[in-house]
């Protein structure tokens, strides 16, 4: 059964520490709601039954969330 992906658990730090960055920086609160959205997607999908996407529209929406989950490490890396 598909799961959401964990952005605290993936990046190593405590869910306080990214509200106290999040609350600080605009940007990387937009970039982790985008990801929360692209991570349901790609769980509503794998999860879908009658409606599910095709592998490749599938594969699409695991790569817009690797994006974003990218954009936020690296957001995450410069200093502030």
């Amino acid at each position: 059964m598909p799961v959401p992906h964990d952005i605290c658990q993936d990046l190593k730090l405590s869910k306080e520490d990214i509200q106290q960055k999040r609350s600080k920086d605009s940007r990387l609160d937009s970039l982790l709601n985008q990801y929360s959205q692209a991570d349901a997607e790609v769980v509503k999908a794998e999860t879908a039954q009658s409606d599910a996407p095709s592998d490749d529209a599938l594969k699409k929406l695991k790569e817009k969330r690797v994006q974003v989950k990218n954009q936020i490490v690296e957001r995450l890396q410069t200093p502030s």
